[in-house]
């Protein structure tokens, strides 16, 4: 059975194509990883590029743009943006309302209060020292 894409118009005029995820029914960019196991919420965008990895939760409204990558387990609250080649590590927790800048990383286990803003490129040392941001993707 194949992948079934809506096509989306942007602002400035250009079409992405989406398909929903079924755990949670979020939007999910043609060429974007999304492990079964993740939770995307219906009103939340996946870009072309990026990675969420098993287990992990991405909250109403939020902006995984392209590129970026989003460890296993990991939380993002409601309304956040991780932005371009951002990376946030396993078991994470990234409270709502924030923003994590283009190219920035943020370690395994790190917690973000919400409102937080991470500039482009800054990074944020986590708690847990195990290798790699991604345990099943």
């Amino acid at each position: 059975m194949g992948r079934i894409y809506e096509e989306v118009e942007g602002e400035g005029g250009s079409v992405s194509r989406y398909r929903r995820h079924e755990n949670g029914r979020g939007w999910v960019a043609a060429g974007a990883t999304v492990e079964p196991s993740a939770y995307i919420d219906s009103t939340t965008y996946v870009e072309t590029g990026a990675r969420v990895g098993a287990g992990a939760w991405v909250g109403a409204g939020s902006w995984i743009d392209s590129g970026a990558k989003i460890g296993a387990a990991a939380f993002i609250g409601a309304n956040v943006h991780v932005g371009r080649d951002a990376t946030v590590g396993r078991g994470t927790r990234v409270g709502s309302h924030s923003r994590i800048g283009d190219g920035a990383t943020v370690g395994n286990g790190a917690r973000l209060d919400h409102d937080t803003v991470l500039e482009r490129g800054a990074s944020v040392a986590g708690t847990d020292s195990g290798s790699g941001y991604l345990s099943a993707a």
